[in-house]
């Protein structure tokens, strides 16, 4: 399934993508129950396909085979009382997937052209580094470039979300635990980044992770390895590479990480960006307002913002 999140009438809701159309699961699932004379079925909706991708993901297996009972039911019903089951996608708005991750874990210096271009050794384990909830942005958003900097730089990441508790989790058996795949754009101001040794400030700037345009559960993306990362400036090629070529694998970042953490339904992990960032080319060539960053993975799609530049930080 594609799981996404979008908007209606300013109200986020948790939706399936077929075709150029959108399924509300929750309101779906709700119209299977009554039809099947369930008393209480709004609740039991709620329970078992609500309307918030982390409390969908939190379901697990269940949850997402309730999900695709809904979406047969919607595409043979359509409507419900005047309720649309089914929308057009030009009648939403599409947000990013994970809209409110819990952890967002990055992984730096895990595709050797970017480490060489780096000027840095291949590390023995991997660099983790965080993004955080306020980063998050979606498919249709612009990427604000605040004036605390002017060098704005993009970093094409495959992503992946977990969708059970992991904790202690084998190699073995770490694809059990991942939900599905998404693209983040690890937008960075790269002079912040480096003005200390620790990166975070450089990484969490208001909007710095356009994401989306939906989740591709693990059922039909079977295998993160060997899918095609390409990251356009304007509709120039600027990185392009394989995820055959991670240093450490999805397999690899759901051990690691889940023996130092817990991890839990939800959260985003960022396996790491390929050669080609602006700060590694000669000369250095930065975002600017107006720029159309495109990427596109292999069996995912396409995620593209357009960076606008923000004149006045808001303060609140």
């Amino acid at each position: 399934m594609k799981l996404i999140t979008f908007a209606r009438e300013g109200v986020s809701r948790v939706g399936v993508v077929e075709g150029n159309n959108v399924i509300d699961l929750n309101l779906a699932y709700q119209s299977l129950l009554e039809s099947e004379g369930q008393l209480r079925y709004q609740q039991i909706a709620e329970a078992y396909v609500p309307a918030d991708m982390n409390g969908l993901l939190q379901g697990g297996k269940d949850s997402l085979g309730k999900a695709e009972e809904a979406v047969q039911y919607a595409l043979k019903n359509k409507e419900d009382k005047g309720r649309k089951l089914v929308l057009s996608i030009d009648e939403v708005k599409v947000e990013a997937p994970v809209p409110n991750p819990g952890k967002m874990i990055c992984v730096g210096h895990n595709y050797r052209e970017h480490i060489l271009e780096m000027g840095r050794e291949i590390p023995p384990y991997p660099v983790v580094f965080a993004k955080f909830a306020n980063t998050v942005i979606g498919p249709q958003d612009d990427i604000p470039f605040f004036p605390v900097s002017e060098q704005l730089d993009y970093e094409a990441e495959f992503a992946f979300v977990i969708g059970k508790r992991a904790r202690n989790v084998s190699q073995e058996d770490a694809l059990d635990y991942v939900a599905g795949y998404t693209i983040v754009n690890d937008v960075t101001y790269r002079d912040i980044q480096r003005r200390t040794l620790q990166w975070l400030q450089g990484k969490t700037v208001e909007g710095s992770a356009p994401m989306g345009p939906w989740l591709i559960t693990s059922d039909e993306l079977t295998n993160p390895s060997g899918l095609e990362v390409v990251l356009t400036v304007n509709g120039e090629e600027r990185q392009h590479t394989n995820t055959a070529n991670l240093v450490f694998s999805v397999q690899y970042l759901v051990e690691f990480l889940s023996n130092l953490m817990t991890l839990e339904p939800g959260d985003v992990i960022l396996t790491g960006t390929p050669g080609g960032v602006g700060f590694a080319m000669n000369p250095q060539t930065f975002l600017k307002d107006g720029d159309v960053v495109k990427i596109e993975i292999d069996q995912i799609g396409s995620l593209e913002n357009t960076v606008k530049k923000v004149a006045v930080e808001v303060k609140l």
